[in-house]
């Protein structure tokens, strides 16, 4: 059993932050997070990418950001409860009590949740599968192993687009297979794809995969004529995007949002003394940028504060002011 003055659930970036905000504030600090180190999925997917919407930072790689944030909430002095999950939740009248995966009680006078989008498994390619593990890969979560190799990467979205990036320098040839012929890639980064060597191949499809132990070849098909071609490969990146579980948060009770938990203005949920920032977060006009989640997170500390102590104010002061 623990007691603690704010619970965050999960230690993606936001929760990271979070953590360190809510100890600027003078509350005491435990996460929770069903993986296994702090990082969310910029440690599990991609340490390596490289990430350019961090004020103050022209780019930042993935990892380090998080080793960073991780330091910066070290300050505080948070219990870490890792590779478990929040399963249930009770309240009384002025604390909430949550129950983990490993049977670990924490009883908080608040709880925010910076859960990302919850657990994720990726979209599988719908041929080729039994080369997974054999030249086909969902993640890269060090290029380097793919120096000198020559890679197809399918898919369109933002991982796709900067796993090309990331591998451009490092591997022999980069090719990228997209049914469409737009990219829902942030436009700065497609940009920057479209002036690499990159090869880009839309409206293609993967057709099949071939190889003896592993996969050789790749058959793409092009979706408007039919056309087959033939690219040569040691490895495939297949970036279809994630299949997200918010997994026992559903059954808390919170008001829902399109898969997001709804928050009012000030971060706070349905639900007495529950609050979330992040992607998990929902509401009018929400742009899901890590930028925009470091402010719901400060945002949330500041407003839930005076819940937690009384003799806190909701306006934090200037951090340059404290002692």
């Amino acid at each position: 059993m623990a007691e603690t003055d704010l619970l965050i659930v999960g230690a993606g970036p936001v929760g990271l932050y979070a953590v360190y905000y809510a100890g600027f504030r003078g509350l005491s600090v435990t996460v929770v997070d069903a993986l296994e180190q702090p990082g969310g999925q910029m440690s599990a997917l991609y340490p390596e990418k490289k990430v350019y919407d961090i004020a103050g930072f022209p780019a930042v790689r993935a990892q380090d950001l998080v080793d960073a944030l991780a330091e910066q909430a070290a300050q505080v002095k948070p219990r870490y409860l890792l590779g478990e999950t929040a399963q249930t939740i009770n309240d009384s009248a002025d604390a909430v009590t949550v129950t983990t995966s490993r049977g670990t009680t924490v009883t908080a006078k608040a709880v925010l949740i910076t859960g990302g989008i919850g657990s994720f498994q990726p979209r599988p390619l719908p041929t080729g599968g039994e080369y997974e593990n054999r030249g086909l890969r969902y993640f890269v979560p060090r290029p380097a192993e793919l120096t000198d190799a020559d890679v197809v990467i399918v898919g369109g979205g933002d991982s796709a687009v900067d796993w090309a990036l990331a591998l451009e320098p490092l591997a022999r040839s980069v090719a990228l297979v997209h049914r469409r012929a737009r990219f829902r890639a942030h436009e700065h980064s497609v940009r920057l794809l479209r002036a690499s060597s990159t090869r880009l191949y839309t409206p293609h499809e993967v057709h099949r995969m071939s190889g003896a132990n592993r996969v050789e070849q790749v058959e793409i098909r092009n979706v408007e004529t039919g056309t087959i071609e033939c690219l040569r490969v040691d490895a495939v990146v297949a970036a279809l995007g994630f299949v997200a579980n918010l997994g026992p948060l559903t059954t808390w009770g919170l008001e829902m949002r399109n898969r997001h938990i709804a928050v009012d203005r000030t971060m706070r949920t349905s639900r007495p003394r529950v609050y979330a920032a992040g992607d998990i977060a929902g509401y009018a006009g929400k742009v899901a940028l890590i930028s925009v989640g470091f402010g719901e997170a400060a945002l949330a500390v500041n407003n839930l504060a005076p819940l937690v102590d009384p003799s806190l104010h909701r306006e934090p002061g200037h951090s340059s002011d404290a002692a």
